[in-house]
C-alpha cells in the first residue's frame, strides 16, 4: 500500500513586496501553488497510490474569486477518475472561519469535520484515518487530546494540523507534545502546519511533510510532499516526493580580506556556482546573496546598489544559464578600521567621523532629515516602501537608526576613495 502526505498547499497565495523588482518572474510566482500541486496530482496518479491525505492549509484564506475552488475540483477529479480517494483536513488558513466561498467537491473527497473527531475508514486497506478541521484560524486548543482509540488490527493515521511544542517558528495552534502523540497508539501522525520537512519519530511515524511550493527567502530549499509505503499493517518507508518549480537560496558569502568590488563579486560567482543548478530538475530559482566579512571593499561596496546588482546578475546568468533570479542582496560587509581609529588619523575624515557620531543628538539636524526622508518616501511605490525596512523607519521618524547604520559604511567608502 502506498499513500501521499501533504500539507500547506496554499493556493494562490498572494505575493508581496515584488513590484519593488522590476525584474521579478511575477507570473512564476503567482502561478507557482499550482503548478507544484499540479505536480503533486501528476505524480499520485503515476505512483497509483491508495490515497492522499492533504493535513490542512490547502487555501491561503478567503478566495478573491471562485478561479482556486475551480482549479482544485480540477485537479480532484483527476485523481477520482485514478480512484485514488483524499482526506482533506482544513487548518487555520482554511478554517471555517476564515473561507467567505465553497464549492461541493467530488465524493471521493472526504473532509473532517470541525466540531468533534472524525473517523475514516478504508475496509479493503484497513486504514482508519482519524483528524479534526479547524473550525476557528486561532485555534490554541489541544486537538490531538479528544482524538479516538486506535482501531485495533488496523493501520491507524493521526490527521493533525499543529505546532507542536517547541516549535517557535510557527504560531502555536492546535499545540501538543510528541509524547502525547506517541502515546496515542496510531501507526502514522500526518501533521501539516511548520512549512519545514522533518521526520520526529519513526514508532510511531510523526512527520511534517513542509510546504510544496516555497513562497519567499523564508521558504528556502526544496519542497514537496512524501510518500509513505506500508505492508502488513505496519510502515516501510516514508520517502519525500519534490514537486516545487520554484526554488528559493541563500547565498552567503564571506568577504573577509577581499580588497576591491571587482574580488567580491568573484566570491559572489563561486558562491552561486556552487549551489549546483545544473544539477536540479528546477526550472527556476530565486536567490537572496548575503555578503558578510570584514574587509577593505567595505567602503567600495557602499553606495554601489545598482552596480553591485548588474554585477551578480551577470555571475548568476554565467552560473545558471537563464534559470537564476537575484531577488536580493544584502550587503553585510564591516570596515578594517573601526571608529576609534578613523578618529586616530587627525584628518578630515575623522572630523567627519565626529561630525556624524553628534549627529543622533542634534534635534535640528534630525528634524530637518526627518522632514526630507518622508517628503521623498512620501513619493515611493507602496511596494517600494513595504520592501525597504529604511522606509518604516522613516515613517516612524526614526532617523537616528538610519544615520547609525549608514556612518560606518559612509566613512569607509570616503576613506576608501581618498
Amino acid at each position: 500500500m502506498k499513500f501521499i502526505h501533504a500539507a500547506d498547499i496554499h493556493l494562490d497565495s498572494p505575493l508581496y513586496g515584488f513590484a519593488a523588482y522590476g525584474d521579478a518572474p511575477v507570473e512564476t510566482l503567482r502561478t507557482a501553488s499550482r503548478t507544484a500541486f499540479t505536480n503533486l496530482i501528476d505524480h499520485a496518479i503515476d505512483l497509483a497510490v491508495d490515497f492522499m491525505v492533504i493535513a490542512g492549509d490547502l487555501y491561503d484564506g478567503a478566495w478573491r474569486d471562485y478561479n482556486t475552488g475551480y482549479y482544485f475540483c480540477r485537479q480532484m477529479g483527476r485523481l477520482k477518475e485514478a480512484n485514488i480517494p483524499v482526506y482533506l483536513l482544513f487548518g487555520n488558513h482554511d478554517a471555517e472561519s476564515e473561507m467567505t466561498k465553497k464549492l461541493v467537491l467530488p465524493d471521493t473527497v472526504h473532509v473532517f469535520a470541525s466540531n468533534k473527531p472524525t473517523t475514516f475508514r478504508i475496509d479493503h486497506l484497513k486504514v482508519a484515518l482519524h483528524g479534526r478541521s479547524f473550525k476557528q484560524a486561532a485555534t490554541t486548543d489541544n486537538l490531538a487530546i479528544a482524538y479516538p482509540e486506535p482501531d485495533a488490527g488496523w493501520m491507524n493515521i493521526g490527521v493533525l494540523h499543529t505546532a507542536l511544542e517547541g516549535n517557535a517558528m510557527h504560531a502555536s495552534y492546535a499545540p501538543c507534545s510528541l509524547v502525547q502523540l506517541i502515546a496515542k497508539g496510531y501507526d502514522y501522525w500526518a501533521l501539516g502546519h511548520v512549512h519545514e520537512h522533518a521526520i520526529l519519530n519513526q514508532e510511531p511515524w510523526i512527520v511534517f511533510p513542509g510546504n510544496i511550493q516555497g513562497r519567499h527567502i523564508k521558504e528556502a530549499g526544496a519542497k514537496g510532499g512524501v510518500v509513505v509505503t506500508a505492508e502488513d499493517a505496519r510502515i516501510q518507508s516514508v520517502e519525500r516526493l519534490i514537486v516545487d518549480v520554484l526554488r528559493w537560496h541563500r547565498v552567503q558569502v564571506d568577504a573577509t580580506g577581499a580588497k576591491s568590488m571587482n574580488e567580491v563579486i568573484l566570491l559572489v560567482g563561486k558562491a552561486i556556482a556552487d549551489l549546483g543548478i545544473h544539477d536540479m530538475d528546477i526550472d527556476l530559482h530565486a536567490i537572496r546573496v548575503e555578503i558578510t566579512g570584514k574587509c577593505d571593499a567595505h567602503g567600495e561596496l557602499f553606495g554601489m546598489e545598482p552596480q553591485l546588482r548588474a554585477e551578480v546578475i551577470g555571475q548568476a546568468e554565467a552560473a545558471g544559464n537563464g534559470k537564476i533570479w537575484v531577488e536580493k542582496i544584502r550587503v553585510q560587509t564591516e570596515p578594517l578600521m573601526d571608529a576609534e581609529g578613523i578618529r586616530a588619523r587627525m584628518d578630515a575624515i575623522a572630523d567627519l567621523q565626529t561630525y556624524l557620531d553628534q549627529a543622533p543628538h542634534d534635534a535640528a539636524l534630525l528634524t530637518e532629515l526627518k522632514d526630507y526622508f518622508q517628503l521623498l518616501a512620501g513619493k515611493a511605490p507602496l511596494d517600494v516602501r513595504l520592501a525597504i525596512p529604511d522606509f518604516q523607519r522613516i515613517q516612524e521618524g526614526d532617523i537616528t537608526a538610519i544615520i547609525e547604520s549608514v556612518r560606518p559604511s559612509l566613512i569607509a567608502r570616503l576613506a576608501k576613495g581618498e
